[in-house]
Protein backbone atom coordinates (compact mmCIF):
# COMPACT_ATOMS: atom_id res chain seq x y z
CA UNK A 1 0.00 0.00 0.00
CA UNK A 2 1.29 3.51 -1.04
CA UNK A 3 0.61 5.96 2.04
CA UNK A 4 -0.35 8.92 -0.73
CA UNK A 5 -2.47 6.42 -2.27
CA UNK A 6 -4.28 5.71 1.14
CA UNK A 7 -8.24 7.11 1.70
CA UNK A 8 -9.16 7.07 4.86
CA UNK A 9 -13.38 7.26 5.24
CA UNK A 10 -14.32 8.07 9.08
CA UNK A 11 -17.69 6.96 9.27
CA UNK A 12 -20.29 7.25 12.01
CA UNK A 13 -21.51 3.67 12.07
CA UNK A 14 -25.42 4.41 11.98
CA UNK A 15 -25.69 7.41 9.78
CA UNK A 16 -26.98 7.54 5.88
CA UNK A 17 -24.77 10.10 5.69
CA UNK A 18 -21.83 7.78 5.97
CA UNK A 19 -23.15 5.30 3.33
CA UNK A 20 -23.76 7.82 0.68
CA UNK A 21 -20.07 9.25 1.55
CA UNK A 22 -18.80 5.52 1.69
CA UNK A 23 -20.63 4.64 -2.18
CA UNK A 24 -19.45 7.63 -3.80
CA UNK A 25 -15.74 7.69 -2.47
CA UNK A 26 -15.82 4.23 -4.24
CA UNK A 27 -17.63 4.84 -6.95
CA UNK A 28 -15.56 7.76 -7.87
CA UNK A 29 -11.93 6.54 -7.06
CA UNK A 30 -12.45 2.91 -8.25
CA UNK A 31 -9.61 1.90 -5.98
CA UNK A 32 -7.64 -1.70 -5.82
CA UNK A 33 -8.69 -2.65 -2.33
CA UNK A 34 -11.43 -1.42 -0.09
CA UNK A 35 -10.70 -2.16 3.31
CA UNK A 36 -13.20 -2.62 6.04
CA UNK A 37 -13.59 -1.87 9.44
CA UNK A 38 -14.76 -5.86 10.07
CA UNK A 39 -13.10 -9.14 10.89
CA UNK A 40 -14.42 -12.37 9.51
CA UNK A 41 -17.27 -13.25 11.82
CA UNK A 42 -19.33 -10.11 11.39
CA UNK A 43 -18.18 -9.90 7.81
CA UNK A 44 -19.88 -13.23 7.27
CA UNK A 45 -22.75 -12.23 9.70
CA UNK A 46 -23.36 -9.34 7.10
CA UNK A 47 -23.08 -11.23 4.09
CA UNK A 48 -25.90 -13.57 5.25
CA UNK A 49 -28.06 -11.21 6.50
CA UNK A 50 -27.66 -8.74 2.92
CA UNK A 51 -28.52 -12.18 1.10
CA UNK A 52 -31.44 -13.26 3.35
CA UNK A 53 -30.30 -16.13 4.99
CA UNK A 54 -31.80 -17.30 8.31
CA UNK A 55 -29.42 -19.42 10.35
CA UNK A 56 -30.18 -21.53 13.63
CA UNK A 57 -30.07 -18.61 15.81
CA UNK A 58 -29.91 -20.19 19.52
CA UNK A 59 -27.15 -19.06 21.67
CA UNK A 60 -25.74 -22.00 24.09
CA UNK A 61 -25.92 -20.00 27.67
CA UNK A 62 -25.14 -23.25 28.76
CA UNK A 63 -21.63 -23.03 27.37
CA UNK A 64 -21.58 -19.22 28.07
CA UNK A 65 -21.69 -19.93 31.62
CA UNK A 66 -20.22 -23.02 31.35
CA UNK A 67 -17.04 -21.29 30.25
CA UNK A 68 -17.17 -18.43 32.87
CA UNK A 69 -17.98 -15.76 29.55
CA UNK A 70 -21.18 -14.43 31.30
CA UNK A 71 -19.28 -11.11 31.97
CA UNK A 72 -18.24 -10.78 28.53
CA UNK A 73 -21.33 -12.15 27.15
CA UNK A 74 -23.29 -9.26 28.82
CA UNK A 75 -20.70 -6.74 27.75
CA UNK A 76 -21.28 -7.63 24.56
CA UNK A 77 -24.63 -7.72 24.48
CA UNK A 78 -25.30 -4.40 26.20
CA UNK A 79 -23.06 -2.90 23.39
CA UNK A 80 -25.07 -4.61 21.10
CA UNK A 81 -28.02 -3.19 21.76
CA UNK A 82 -26.49 0.54 22.34
CA UNK A 83 -25.50 0.78 18.80
CA UNK A 84 -28.84 -1.16 17.75
CA UNK A 85 -30.62 1.68 19.77
CA UNK A 86 -28.96 4.61 18.01
CA UNK A 87 -29.51 3.01 14.96
CA UNK A 88 -33.21 2.61 15.36
CA UNK A 89 -33.26 6.07 16.65
CA UNK A 90 -31.69 7.41 13.41
CA UNK A 91 -33.65 4.37 11.26
CA UNK A 92 -30.21 3.34 10.13
CA UNK A 93 -29.45 -0.30 10.86
CA UNK A 94 -25.75 -0.12 12.36
CA UNK A 95 -22.89 -1.39 9.91
CA UNK A 96 -25.02 -0.01 6.90
CA UNK A 97 -21.89 1.98 5.86
CA UNK A 98 -20.23 -1.81 5.83
CA UNK A 99 -23.21 -3.00 4.23
CA UNK A 100 -23.01 0.05 1.76
CA UNK A 101 -19.23 -0.70 0.65
CA UNK A 102 -19.32 -4.49 0.15
CA UNK A 103 -22.55 -3.87 -2.09
CA UNK A 104 -20.36 -1.05 -3.75
CA UNK A 105 -17.42 -3.70 -4.19
CA UNK A 106 -19.51 -6.18 -5.23
CA UNK A 107 -21.10 -3.95 -8.45
CA UNK A 108 -17.31 -3.35 -9.57
CA UNK A 109 -15.62 -6.03 -8.58
CA UNK A 110 -13.27 -4.76 -6.39
CA UNK A 111 -11.65 -7.05 -3.70
CA UNK A 112 -12.33 -5.80 0.00
CA UNK A 113 -9.80 -6.52 3.11
CA UNK A 114 -11.10 -7.32 6.78
CA UNK A 115 -8.65 -5.02 8.80
CA UNK A 116 -10.51 -5.61 12.09
CA UNK A 117 -9.64 -7.63 15.63
CA UNK A 118 -11.93 -10.24 16.42
CA UNK A 119 -14.54 -8.89 18.34
CA UNK A 120 -14.16 -11.53 21.34
CA UNK A 121 -10.78 -11.13 21.44
CA UNK A 122 -11.07 -6.90 21.26
CA UNK A 123 -13.88 -7.54 24.72
CA UNK A 124 -11.92 -10.46 26.44
CA UNK A 125 -8.79 -8.32 26.26
CA UNK A 126 -10.78 -4.85 27.37
CA UNK A 127 -11.71 -7.20 30.64
CA UNK A 128 -8.49 -8.62 31.11
CA UNK A 129 -7.41 -5.16 31.84
CA UNK A 130 -10.02 -3.90 34.13
CA UNK A 131 -9.98 -3.82 37.81
CA UNK A 132 -12.80 -4.79 39.52
CA UNK A 133 -13.63 -1.25 40.49
CA UNK A 134 -13.49 -0.70 37.08
CA UNK A 135 -15.62 -3.11 35.60
CA UNK A 136 -18.68 -2.35 37.95
CA UNK A 137 -18.01 1.61 36.87
CA UNK A 138 -18.49 0.41 32.92
CA UNK A 139 -21.05 -1.88 33.81
CA UNK A 140 -23.03 0.89 35.20
CA UNK A 141 -22.45 2.97 32.92
CA UNK A 142 -23.70 0.69 29.84
CA UNK A 143 -26.81 -0.20 31.94
CA UNK A 144 -26.97 3.58 32.82
CA UNK A 145 -27.33 3.91 28.80
CA UNK A 146 -29.42 1.18 28.55
CA UNK A 147 -32.20 1.85 31.04
CA UNK A 148 -31.91 5.90 32.16
CA UNK A 149 -34.56 6.56 29.74
CA UNK A 150 -34.90 9.09 26.51
CA UNK A 151 -33.91 12.91 27.36
CA UNK A 152 -34.91 14.91 24.36
CA UNK A 153 -32.52 17.76 25.31
CA UNK A 154 -29.65 15.20 25.27
CA UNK A 155 -30.41 13.60 21.84
CA UNK A 156 -26.57 13.45 19.71
CA UNK A 157 -26.65 14.44 15.81
CA UNK A 158 -25.07 11.55 14.78
CA UNK A 159 -22.91 13.29 11.87
CA UNK A 160 -21.15 15.86 14.62
CA UNK A 161 -19.96 12.69 16.07
CA UNK A 162 -17.92 12.62 13.04
CA UNK A 163 -16.53 16.20 14.01
CA UNK A 164 -13.00 15.99 14.91
CA UNK A 165 -13.21 18.38 17.72
CA UNK A 166 -16.62 16.72 19.56
CA UNK A 167 -14.95 12.98 18.88
CA UNK A 168 -11.58 14.26 20.81
CA UNK A 169 -13.87 15.66 23.72
CA UNK A 170 -15.91 12.19 23.81
CA UNK A 171 -12.45 10.02 23.13
CA UNK A 172 -10.88 12.11 26.54
CA UNK A 173 -14.42 11.76 28.77
CA UNK A 174 -14.40 7.80 27.88
CA UNK A 175 -10.67 7.91 28.76
CA UNK A 176 -11.25 9.03 31.90
CA UNK A 177 -13.83 7.27 32.84
CA UNK A 178 -12.75 3.69 31.70
CA UNK A 179 -8.59 3.84 30.85
CA UNK A 180 -8.49 0.23 29.89
CA UNK A 181 -11.35 -0.03 28.16
CA UNK A 182 -10.10 3.15 25.89
CA UNK A 183 -6.88 1.54 25.67
CA UNK A 184 -8.39 -2.04 24.30
CA UNK A 185 -11.54 -0.40 22.06
CA UNK A 186 -9.53 2.69 20.54
CA UNK A 187 -5.80 2.83 21.02
CA UNK A 188 -5.21 -0.61 20.02
CA UNK A 189 -7.57 -1.08 17.69
CA UNK A 190 -6.15 2.17 16.04
CA UNK A 191 -2.71 -0.17 15.95
CA UNK A 192 -4.15 -3.11 14.83
CA UNK A 193 -6.24 -1.33 12.17
CA UNK A 194 -3.30 0.67 10.95
CA UNK A 195 -1.00 -2.26 10.73
CA UNK A 196 -3.62 -4.22 8.79
CA UNK A 197 -3.57 -1.62 6.65
CA UNK A 198 0.24 -2.30 5.67
CA UNK A 199 -0.32 -5.67 5.05
CA UNK A 200 -2.29 -4.64 2.04
CA UNK A 201 0.05 -5.27 -1.07
CA UNK A 202 -1.83 -3.43 -3.60
CA UNK A 203 -1.44 0.59 -3.80
CA UNK A 204 -4.84 2.30 -4.39
CA UNK A 205 -6.82 1.49 -0.97
CA UNK A 206 -9.68 3.34 0.23
CA UNK A 207 -10.23 2.36 4.17
CA UNK A 208 -13.57 2.14 5.91
CA UNK A 209 -13.38 2.95 9.60
CA UNK A 210 -15.18 4.31 12.69
CA UNK A 211 -14.65 8.38 12.90
CA UNK A 212 -13.11 7.58 15.98
CA UNK A 213 -10.46 5.50 14.79
CA UNK A 214 -8.79 7.82 12.09
CA UNK A 215 -7.14 10.36 13.66
CA UNK A 216 -5.30 7.27 15.72
CA UNK A 217 -5.03 5.19 12.87
CA UNK A 218 -2.85 8.61 10.71
CA UNK A 219 -0.53 8.59 13.10
CA UNK A 220 0.37 5.19 13.49
CA UNK A 221 0.74 5.26 9.67
CA UNK A 222 2.69 8.26 10.12
CA UNK A 223 5.44 6.76 11.97
CA UNK A 224 4.65 2.68 11.57
CA UNK A 225 7.83 2.23 13.97
CA UNK A 226 5.95 2.84 16.52
CA UNK A 227 3.52 0.17 16.06
CA UNK A 228 3.29 -2.94 18.22
CA UNK A 229 3.19 -6.36 16.55
CA UNK A 230 -0.27 -7.71 15.64
CA UNK A 231 0.27 -11.03 17.57
CA UNK A 232 0.83 -9.32 21.10
CA UNK A 233 -2.45 -7.16 20.39
CA UNK A 234 -4.32 -10.76 19.54
CA UNK A 235 -3.02 -12.24 23.06
CA UNK A 236 -6.03 -12.54 25.13
CA UNK A 237 -4.16 -14.83 28.07
CA UNK A 238 -2.09 -11.69 29.51
CA UNK A 239 -3.89 -9.83 32.28
CA UNK A 240 -2.96 -7.08 33.88
CA UNK A 241 -2.13 -6.04 37.48
CA UNK A 242 -2.84 -8.18 40.52
CA UNK A 243 -6.14 -9.71 40.92
CA UNK A 244 -7.05 -8.27 44.63
CA UNK A 245 -10.61 -8.58 44.59
CA UNK A 246 -10.08 -12.53 43.24
CA UNK A 247 -7.67 -13.22 45.69
CA UNK A 248 -9.39 -12.18 48.66
CA UNK A 249 -12.84 -13.85 47.59
CA UNK A 250 -10.29 -17.20 46.87
CA UNK A 251 -8.68 -16.86 50.87
CA UNK A 252 -12.30 -16.49 52.70
CA UNK A 253 -13.45 -19.86 52.36
CA UNK A 254 -9.97 -21.19 53.12
CA UNK A 255 -10.12 -19.24 56.02
CA UNK A 256 -14.12 -21.09 56.88
CA UNK A 257 -12.49 -24.83 56.22
CA UNK A 258 -9.01 -24.18 58.38
CA UNK A 259 -11.33 -22.56 61.32
CA UNK A 260 -13.70 -25.59 61.12
CA UNK A 261 -10.34 -27.86 61.34
CA UNK A 262 -9.00 -25.64 64.15
CA UNK A 263 -12.69 -26.66 65.89
CA UNK A 264 -12.45 -29.82 65.29
CA UNK A 265 -8.73 -30.62 66.37
CA UNK A 266 -9.15 -28.81 69.57
CA UNK A 267 -11.82 -30.99 70.56
CA UNK A 268 -15.47 -28.75 70.14
CA UNK A 269 -18.16 -30.14 68.75
CA UNK A 270 -18.70 -28.70 65.31
CA UNK A 271 -21.65 -30.84 64.27
CA UNK A 272 -24.11 -28.04 64.59
CA UNK A 273 -22.13 -25.37 63.07
CA UNK A 274 -21.73 -27.39 60.04
CA UNK A 275 -25.46 -27.99 59.98
CA UNK A 276 -25.90 -24.20 60.06
CA UNK A 277 -23.48 -23.46 57.59
CA UNK A 278 -25.18 -25.87 54.96
CA UNK A 279 -28.73 -24.59 55.94
CA UNK A 280 -27.68 -21.43 56.11
CA UNK A 281 -25.99 -21.70 52.69
CA UNK A 282 -28.94 -23.61 51.29
CA UNK A 283 -31.80 -21.29 52.05
CA UNK A 284 -29.72 -17.77 50.87
CA UNK A 285 -28.75 -20.10 47.36
CA UNK A 286 -32.61 -20.98 46.95
CA UNK A 287 -33.83 -17.41 48.02
CA UNK A 288 -31.63 -15.62 45.80
CA UNK A 289 -32.46 -17.57 42.97
CA UNK A 290 -36.50 -17.54 43.28
CA UNK A 291 -36.15 -14.39 44.12
CA UNK A 292 -34.39 -13.25 40.99
CA UNK A 293 -37.79 -14.99 38.97
CA UNK A 294 -36.14 -18.22 38.34
CA UNK A 295 -38.07 -21.70 37.85
CA UNK A 296 -38.25 -23.61 41.07
CA UNK A 297 -35.85 -26.08 39.47
CA UNK A 298 -33.31 -24.04 39.36
CA UNK A 299 -33.86 -22.44 42.76
CA UNK A 300 -33.50 -26.11 44.16
CA UNK A 301 -30.18 -26.51 41.91
CA UNK A 302 -29.04 -23.04 43.60
CA UNK A 303 -29.19 -23.90 47.38
CA UNK A 304 -27.85 -27.23 46.72
CA UNK A 305 -24.74 -26.78 45.59
CA UNK A 306 -24.70 -23.20 47.60
CA UNK A 307 -22.44 -24.87 50.33
CA UNK A 308 -20.10 -26.85 47.77
CA UNK A 309 -19.48 -23.58 45.72
CA UNK A 310 -18.77 -21.23 49.03
CA UNK A 311 -16.09 -24.01 49.99
CA UNK A 312 -14.44 -24.06 46.59
CA UNK A 313 -13.37 -20.64 45.36
CA UNK A 314 -13.40 -21.54 41.70
CA UNK A 315 -17.22 -22.38 41.89
CA UNK A 316 -19.98 -19.90 41.76
CA UNK A 317 -23.89 -21.13 42.77
CA UNK A 318 -25.50 -18.96 40.26
CA UNK A 319 -23.45 -20.90 37.73
CA UNK A 320 -25.14 -23.86 38.26
CA UNK A 321 -29.11 -22.39 38.71
CA UNK A 322 -28.17 -20.69 35.39
CA UNK A 323 -27.14 -23.59 33.73
CA UNK A 324 -30.65 -25.26 35.00
CA UNK A 325 -32.54 -22.26 33.69
CA UNK A 326 -31.49 -22.44 30.57
CA UNK A 327 -32.32 -25.63 30.21
CA UNK A 328 -35.94 -24.26 30.10
CA UNK A 329 -35.28 -20.67 28.67
CA UNK A 330 -33.89 -21.09 24.97
CA UNK A 331 -32.30 -18.46 24.53
CA UNK A 332 -32.27 -16.99 20.41
CA UNK A 333 -30.24 -14.34 18.87
CA UNK A 334 -33.55 -12.58 18.11
CA UNK A 335 -33.57 -11.85 21.86
CA UNK A 336 -30.64 -10.06 21.93
CA UNK A 337 -32.06 -8.06 18.34
CA UNK A 338 -35.30 -7.15 20.74
CA UNK A 339 -33.10 -5.22 23.39
CA UNK A 340 -33.12 -2.30 21.37
CA UNK A 341 -37.16 -2.38 21.40
CA UNK A 342 -37.47 -3.00 24.67
CA UNK A 343 -40.11 0.11 26.48
CA UNK A 344 -40.50 -1.32 29.83
CA UNK A 345 -39.32 -3.67 32.71
CA UNK A 346 -41.94 -5.99 31.59
CA UNK A 347 -40.56 -6.03 27.96
CA UNK A 348 -37.22 -6.94 29.79
CA UNK A 349 -38.62 -9.63 32.01
CA UNK A 350 -39.96 -11.01 29.29
CA UNK A 351 -36.27 -11.55 27.52
CA UNK A 352 -34.61 -15.09 27.84
CA UNK A 353 -31.60 -13.65 28.20
CA UNK A 354 -32.21 -10.99 30.58
CA UNK A 355 -34.05 -13.42 32.94
CA UNK A 356 -30.85 -16.48 32.76
CA UNK A 357 -28.46 -14.01 33.55
CA UNK A 358 -30.35 -12.84 36.36
CA UNK A 359 -30.69 -15.73 38.04
CA UNK A 360 -26.70 -15.83 37.63
CA UNK A 361 -26.46 -12.78 39.17
CA UNK A 362 -29.19 -13.24 41.86
CA UNK A 363 -28.16 -16.55 42.88
CA UNK A 364 -24.64 -15.42 43.59
CA UNK A 365 -25.10 -12.08 44.89
CA UNK A 366 -27.64 -14.16 47.56
CA UNK A 367 -24.76 -16.49 48.36
CA UNK A 368 -22.21 -13.85 48.50
CA UNK A 369 -24.14 -12.07 51.29
CA UNK A 370 -24.01 -15.61 52.99
CA UNK A 371 -20.68 -15.73 52.40
CA UNK A 372 -19.81 -12.66 53.66
CA UNK A 373 -22.24 -10.94 56.54
CA UNK A 374 -24.51 -13.44 57.11
CA UNK A 375 -22.28 -16.97 58.12
CA UNK A 376 -19.16 -15.06 59.79
CA UNK A 377 -21.51 -13.39 62.22
CA UNK A 378 -23.27 -16.70 62.54
CA UNK A 379 -21.36 -19.28 62.67
CA UNK A 380 -17.29 -18.68 62.52
CA UNK A 381 -16.90 -15.89 64.41
CA UNK A 382 -18.96 -17.37 67.08
CA UNK A 383 -17.07 -20.88 66.69
CA UNK A 384 -13.65 -18.80 66.77
CA UNK A 385 -14.40 -17.37 69.84
CA UNK A 386 -15.31 -21.35 70.99
CA UNK A 387 -10.95 -21.87 69.80
CA UNK A 388 -9.12 -18.80 71.49
CA UNK A 389 -11.84 -18.97 75.00
CA UNK A 390 -13.32 -15.62 73.94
Amino acid sequence: MKRECLTIIGTAHVSSESVDEVKDAIYEQHPEVVAIELDKGRYIKLKKDMMGIEEDDTISVSQIIKENKVGLFLTTTLLGYFQSKVGADVDVKPGSEMVGAIEACEDLGIPIALIDREINTTLQRALNRMGFMEKAKFLFGLLSSVFGGDDAEDEIDIEELKNPENLDDLMEMFKDEAPSVYEVLVHERDAYLAGKLLQIPQDHVIAVVGAGHKPGITRYLDNPETLPPLHELEDINKKGGIPWVKIILALIPILFVVIFFLAYFSGINITGNLYEFIVISMIMGFIGSILSGSKIQSAIIGGVVAPLTIIHPLLAAGWFSGLTEAKFRKVRKRDIDSLAHLESFKDLWHNNIFRILLVVVGTNLAVSIATLVILPSQVFIPLFMKIFGG
